[in-house]
C-alpha cells in the first residue's frame, strides 16, 4: 500500500509539474475559447449617396440566472419581469417571474430573454433591473450578429449582392458584394472570450470584446436609384403583361460606361418575378437582329458595300447552301438599299451582303469582329460573366451556313452587356468603354480609391461609318421596325431583335420560343444613355417581336429618364423658345382658368400637367402609365366635388 501511495504521489507530481501546462491548456481549450466576432461589412451606396446595402447589428439577450446573489436577485426580479412584460407586450410580469425563477432553480445559465433585436431595443433591455448590473452581478449575456439588409428591397438585389449558403454551408456572395467583398467590404473580424457552460452552449465571460472588429470600407456604386427604379418597374410590368420566362435591362452612361441601372427578373412557379440570376452579365445567347449592326459596320469598314448599295431580297425567301432564309414580311421587300435593309431588318439582305463578300475568305469577316473584342469577355468586376462565342473556320460551330447565319445574329453568342457595350461605342462616336459598377471606395468621408473610366478601344471604326450607322439607327425608330416607338417629344435610336431560341428542340414547331430585344441609346442627336432590354420566351399569344415586347420598355425608360433626369448640367441662356412647349402651356393655362367645378378634358396633356391641373381643382388623382394622357374616368362636362377620385391613363 505504501509503494502504491508513492506511485500515486509520483504520478500527481509528474502531471502537476511535468505535464501540467499541457493539461491546463487542454482544459482551458475545452472550457474557454475566443469566438470570432464578424466585422460589419461596408455599406453599398448609389451614385447619389442613397443606401443600397448595409450591415445591421442584431442582438440575442440571455441571462445567467445563477450568477447573481440571492439578495440582489430577489430585489430586482419583479422590476425585471415588469420591464420584460412591457417590452414584449405578449407575456405578463408573473410569467417572466416564474420562468426566471425556474431557470435559477434548474441552474440555467443561458436563459433566452429576447432574440434578433435591433440596437435601440438592445440598449433599452440592458437598462432593465438586474440586467443593468452587467455580466457578473446581473447575469447579462449579449450575443451580437450582423445581417445584410437592402433598403430598396429586391430592386437590383442580385447586382448589389447578398449572402447565400450552398449545400455544404459555405457562404457565397454574388454581385458587387462578392466582387469587392474580400478587398474592401469585409473588414477585420474581432474576438470575444467565451466559457463553456454545458450542453454545447458558450457564455461570454465579459460584456466587451477582447479584439474589436473593424468595419469594412464603403462602396459608392454607379447605380442611380431613380433610373434603377424606372428600369426595374418598366421591365417588371412588361414581363407580367407578356407572361415571359425572364428578362433583363441595363442602362449605361454613354461617355463613362458607368452602369446607371441593371435589373434581372426571373419568373417563379407562382408566376411572380424576382432577381433570380444576373442574366445581363452571365447569360450568353444568340443576339438575333441586334447583331446586324456589327455585320453592317464590318461591311462598311471593309468597303464591300455602302449604304446606297442595292440588295435583292427576292420575295422574302432565299436559299443558302440548301437552307432557306426568310424575312418577316410576307412577300419580301424586293430590291432595297443597304440602309433600308437595316431599317426593316431584312435577314435575306444581310445574309446576302456577308455571304457574297466574305464566303471566299470568311476569316476577314471574323477577324473584323474580333478586332472589336467581341470574342472576349469584357472583364467586368462582377463574377460570372458569360463567355462570348464568335466562331471561325475550324471551330466546331463552323459550316457553310455559319457565315450567312452570323450576318443576322445566329451561330454566335454574346451576353446582353457585351451587346450593349458595342451599341454604346456607336453612341460614343466610336470610343468603346468598359462597363463599370463602382465609382469610389471610402472609409467614412475619406476616399480610399477611385475607379476611373477604362477604354477598351479608342476608335472602333471610321467617323464616316459611325455617322452613317448613327443615322440608320435613328431611322429604325422613325420609319423602320421600331416606328411604333417613335415620339416627337424625344428622340431615340436603336435596333429591334427577334430571335428564335431552343429551335433545335423537337417540340419547337408546336411550341415556338423567342427572345425579344431592343438595344439603342437616347437622345439620338447627343446620346447621354445607352440601354438594352431583353425578354426571354414571352407568350406568343400576346406577342414576341422586339418592337412590341422589349421596345416599349426601352421607350418608357427613355421617356421617364428624359423627363425626370437633367441631361445637361449647364445652359447658356434660361430663355428657350420651344413652340411645342409653349402650345402645351397655353392649353394647360386656358383649361385651368376655364374649369373650376366642371370636369375638363385632359386627354392629350402631358401626365404631369394633368395631375397638377386636377389636384388644383381639389380632385384625388390616381394614374396609370406615363407620358401623355389618353383616357380619364370622369367625363368632360361632369360636375365635380372636392376630394372626388379620378383615374387618368397615359401612354
Amino acid at each position: 500500500m505504501f509503494i502504491f501511495a508513492l506511485a500515486v504521489v509520483f504520478k500527481l507530481l509528474t502531471i502537476q509539474f511535468v505535464q501540467g501546462d499541457k493539461y491546463r491548456d487542454l482544459a482551458e481549450e475545452r472550457t474557454i475559447k475566443n469566438v470570432v466576432i464578424p466585422a460589419n461589412r461596408g455599406n453599398v451606396y448609389s451614385v447619389n449617396g442613397n443606401l443600397l446595402a448595409t450591415s445591421v447589428p442584431k442582438y440575442d439577450i440571455r441571462i445567467d440566472a445563477v450568477t447573481s446573489k440571492t439578495k440582489v436577485f430577489e430585489k430586482e426580479l419583479k422590476g425585471l419581469a415588469d420591464s420584460l412584460a412591457k417590452f414584449s407586450g405578449k407575456r405578463s410580469s408573473s410569467y417572466y417571474q416564474n420562468e426566471i425563477r425556474k431557470a435559477r432553480a434548474n441552474k440555467n445559465r443561458y436563459y433566452l430573454l429576447a432574440r434578433d433585436i435591433g440596437y435601440s431595443d438592445y440598449l433599452r433591455i440592458r437598462s432593465f433591473p438586474l440586467l443593468k448590473l452587467g455580466a457578473f452581478k446581473g447575469g447579462l449575456i449579449v450575443e451580437q450578429t450582423t445581417k445584410r439588409e437592402h433598403p430598396m428591397g429586391g430592386v437590383a438585389e442580385r447586382t448589389i449582392g447578398y449572402e447565400r449558403f450552398d449545400e455544404d454551408g459555405n457562404v457565397t456572395r454574388p454581385g458587387i458584394d462578392g466582387a469587392f467583398g474580400i478587398k474592401y467590404l469585409r473588414g477585420t473580424n474581432g474576438l470575444r472570450l467565451k466559457q463553456k457552460i454545458g450542453k454545447g452552449q458558450w457564455k461570454p465571460i465579459a460584456d466587451y470584446n477582447q479584439v474589436e472588429p473593424r468595419d469594412g470600407y464603403d462602396l459608392y456604386t454607379t447605380i442611380s436609384v431613380n433610373i434603377q427604379d424606372i428600369a426595374h418597374h418598366a421591365l417588371l410590368q412588361q414581363l407580367e403583361t407578356y407572361q415571359a420566362e425572364h428578362g433583363c435591362v441595363v442602362v449605361m452612361e454613354v461617355e463613362t460606361g458607368e452602369i446607371r441601372a441593371i435589373s434581372n427578373l426571373g419568373r417563379t412557379k407562382s408566376g411572380s418575378y424576382y432577381e433570380k440570376l444576373n442574366y445581363a452579365v452571365g447569360e450568353s445567347h444568340e443576339p438575333g437582329s441586334t447583331f446586324k449592326l456589327m455585320a453592317l459596320m464590318a461591311a462598311l469598314e471593309d468597303k464591300v458595300v455602302d449604304t446606297s448599295t442595292v440588295i435583292d431580297t427576292k420575295h422574302g425567301r432565299k436559299m443558302f447552301y440548301g437552307r432557306a432564309i426568310n424575312d418577316s414580311k410576307h412577300g419580301g421587300y424586293g430590291k432595297i438599299s443597304v440602309a433600308r435593309a437595316m431599317e426593316v431588318s431584312s435577314n435575306i439582305a444581310f445574309a446576302s451582303i456577308i455571304d457574297d463578300n466574305y464566303s471566299a475568305k470568311p476569316e476577314k469577316f471574323v477577324n473584323r469582329l474580333k478586332s472589336w473584342s467581341l470574342d472576349k469577355p469584357l472583364g467586368v468586376s462582377i463574377l460570372g460573366e458569360g463567355q462570348p462565342v464568335i466562331p471561325g473556320p475550324g471551330h466546331e460551330l463552323w459550316s457553310r451556313n455559319a457565315l450567312p447565319s452570323m450576318a443576322y445574329g445566329y451561330n454566335l453568342r454574346l451576353t446582353p452587356l457585351q451587346t450593349l457595350t458595342f451599341y454604346n461605342a456607336v453612341a460614343n462616336n466610336g470610343v468603346m468603354v468598359k462597363p463599370t459598377f463602382v465609382k469610389e471606395v471610402r472609409q467614412l468621408n475619406k476616399s480610399i480609391e477611385t475607379i476611373d473610366k477604362t477604354i477598351i478601344n479608342n476608335k472602333i471604326c471610321s467617323d464616316k461609318t459611325i455617322n452613317e450607322v448613327q443615322e440608320i439607327l435613328k431611322n429604325v425608330v422613325v420609319r423602320g421596325t421600331g416606328r411604333s416607338l417613335y415620339s416627337p417629344y424625344f428622340s431615340m435610336a436603336g435596333k429591334t431583335g427577334t430571335a428564335k431560341t431552343e429551335y433545335w428542340m423537337d417540340d419547337w414547331e408546336k411550341n415556338p420560343r423567342y427572345v425579344s430585344t431592343f438595344a439603342g441609346y437616347f437622345p439620338a442627336e447627343n446620346p447621354k444613355y445607352s440601354c438594352i432590354v431583353i425578354i426571354h420566351k414571352p407568350s406568343i399569344k400576346k406577342g414576341y417581336y422586339g418592337a412590341d415586347v422589349s421596345g416599349p420598355v426601352f421607350k418608357r425608360i427613355a421617356q421617364k429618364v428624359f423627363t425626370d433626369t437633367p441631361i445637361v448640367d449647364e445652359i447658356a441662356s434660361l430663355k428657350v423658345n420651344d413652340p411645342s412647349v409653349e402650345k402645351e402651356f397655353e392649353t394647360y393655362y386656358k383649361t385651368a382658368q376655364t374649369y373650376k367645378t366642371i370636369m375638363p378634358s385632359v386627354v392629350g396633356l402631358p401626365l404631369m400637367d394633368a395631375i397638377a391641373l386636377l389636384e388644383n381643382m381639389g380632385l384625388q388623382v390616381e394614374t396609370l402609365g406615363m407620358g401623355v394622357v389618353k383616357a380619364q374616368s370622369l367625363t368632360k362636362g361632369e360636375k365635380i366635388r372636392k376630394n372626388q377620385k379620378i383615374t387618368i391613363e397615359a401612354s
